[in-house]
């Protein structure tokens, strides 16, 4: 069988398994997909890169999931993948959960190891999609669990890019993005907040601050008892 025949019975063969999962929440999806990442491991870069975008027609957000973790699970295909294979895969991005997929499996990763340049996050955070403005946000995840004085850098770089930003889906990836500079670097995530506090929507700065003086998202409510 040629690789095209290959590619479209694997495909058609993950479509149905995780079609016939009974709760196919990312456990489960992850689950099978570990089963058919044992099943390529040696297969060429190339085959990968296909296989993943045949799952992407069409766009269910589960095959997504599932096409993204193959892809970021097999090292070779990762380690060859370039800028114009992930936009490729990066196709009808429209939702949260499919921009936060990619991001934090392909393009943040590929940027953390410098396979992916900050220009390109950067254009991506001018887009006028405000799904690639918020997969400019979310990249910057893995920079920043990292933690490198360079990777705090790119990562402030474009929050500050996007801190007069008021759709809702970028400020809440903002908000995320800033918990996780705050996580290893308190001191570069308060120092950002004054000094953008005339732009930062409100919710950033709340939950951001919250972070940094609770080490949570948004303040425990008191228990009635035990207000005073």
């Amino acid at each position: 069988m040629n690789p095209p025949n290959q590619i479209a019975q694997l495909a058609a063969e993950i479509r149905a398994r995780l079609s016939a999962l009974p709760s196919p929440g990312p456990p489960e999806i992850r689950a099978v997909r570990r089963e058919f990442s044992r099943r390529i491991h040696t297969a060429q870069p190339e085959f990968v890169l296909q296989l993943a975008l045949h799952l992407l027609q069409p766009n269910p957000e589960t095959l997504r999931y599932f096409a993204y973790e193959l892809v970021a699970n097999h090292r070779a295909a990762f380690a060859q993948l370039n800028l114009n294979d992930l936009l490729r895969l990066g196709i009808g991005l429209n939702s949260w959960f499919s921009v936060d997929c990619f991001a934090i499996y392909l393009s943040g990763p590929m940027w953390a190891q410098g396979n992916l340049s900050t220009e390109t996050i950067a254009q991506w955070a001018q887009s006028e999609d405000r799904w690639w403005r918020r997969a400019a946000l979310v990249s910057t995840v893995a920079p920043s669990r990292r933690g490198t004085p360079s990777d705090l850098a790119n990562a402030l770089q474009i929050c500050s890019q996007l801190a007069p930003d008021r759709d809702d889906m970028v400020v809440k990836a903002l908000s995320w993005a800033l918990r996780e500079v705050a996580k290893k670097h308190p001191e570069a995530a308060t120092s950002f907040l004054t000094q953008h506090h005339q732009t930062l929507p409100a919710r950033v700065t709340r939950e951001v601050t919250n972070k940094l003086t609770t080490g949570l998202k948004t303040r425990r409510k008191s228990h009635p008892s035990q207000s005073s």
